[in-house]
């Protein structure tokens, strides 16, 4: 349920902009994602040794599967002090080739972010500005520039977050990569998992510059604009997402996406006739992870 209340004077809520899901390459996450019933952007590299193949949602969120591309350039722009890369690189260490590594949300001015963040002990490596083109629907190409704040909690080194600046916008239509023959019209919520979840409610508070959040005996929710962050315990894991083992580690990690679908019985059509294996939970379709699908993707309408 969307949460319209105000935001606290002084705070903007922010706008979930996309998440990032490494991949072992783009092909496996091609095949996967085309295969949940996705349409998938076309390969587009970064200047420092990565590239993504993105999922655009009509509500202007968007999934990143991200590989690697040039590991020699990722290793020097590690080196060089690119947290994107090197956060990245940590996660393929610590969790393999696939998974969901990143938070992103949308922001007018990443340099005061970045201000935020330092301010409040939370900084994650320093800012990056970056170009990269992309190919138009209509096969020319244009340039988008960005600018990125990062966040981090050394206590979960397996997520971190970051505010997108776009200094240079790509082209703003994208209706024909925006439609899905699952029905997915955005996303509902991002799900994480943590013993304890109030340990990393003032990082999440800073992150979507948010002060309100709900403790619940299954964890906490904190609301961004657009799309709400919920953080479970091993028992909300279990009750929501089915996942019995539970967690023996600290730390925060993403776990699931919750997508809005216009008809939840034409996504299982597409699921079963794609031979997905998929479960049902009330109203609810849960897909667990796979090759090229790094988190849980749970389906409802």
């Amino acid at each position: 349920m969307r949460d319209d209340r105000p935001a606290i004077a002084g705070h903007v809520r922010r706008h979930l902009d996309h998440l990032v899901l490494p991949v072992i390459d783009l092909t496996t996450a091609r095949t996967r994602l085309s295969s949940l019933g996705f349409t998938v952007a076309g390969d587009a590299p970064h200047p420092f040794g990565t590239e993504n193949a993105c999922v655009f949602l009509a509500d202007k969120t968007y999934l990143e599967p991200l590989a690697v591309a040039q590991r020699e350039d990722c290793e020097a722009a590690a080196l060089q002090g690119n947290a994107f890369v090197a956060r990245d690189q940590a996660y393929r260490f610590r969790r393999g080739q696939d998974g969901f590594s990143a938070l992103v949300f949308s922001t007018d001015d990443a340099v005061a972010d970045h201000a935020r963040f330092q301010t409040n002990g939370l900084s994650g490596g320093d800012i990056l500005e970056f170009s990269r083109p992309m190919k138009r629907p209509d096969g020319g190409e244009a340039i988008g520039q960005f600018r990125l704040a990062f966040a981090s909690d050394l206590r979960a080194p397996d997520l971190f977050c970051f505010t997108c600046q776009r200094v240079q916008p790509l082209p703003a239509d994208r209706s024909a990569l925006e439609t899905h023959g699952n029905g997915v019209t955005g996303i509902r919520k991002v799900i994480l998992s943590e013993p304890n979840p109030t340990d990393f409610q003032y990082f999440l508070q800073q992150v979507v510059d948010e002060r309100e959040t709900e403790a619940h005996s299954f964890g906490m929710d904190i609301q961004a604009e657009n799309a709400q962050i919920s953080v479970l315990n091993d028992a909300g894991m279990r009750a929501f997402l089915g996942v019995e083992k539970a967690s023996v580690e600290r730390g925060l990690r993403a776990r699931a996406l919750v997508f809005t679908v216009a008809d939840i019985a034409a996504t299982q059509a597409i699921l079963a006739a794609n031979h997905i294996d998929h479960v049902k939970r009330g109203d609810s379709l849960l897909v667990p992870p796979a090759p090229g699908q790094g988190a849980i993707f749970v389906f409802g309408e």
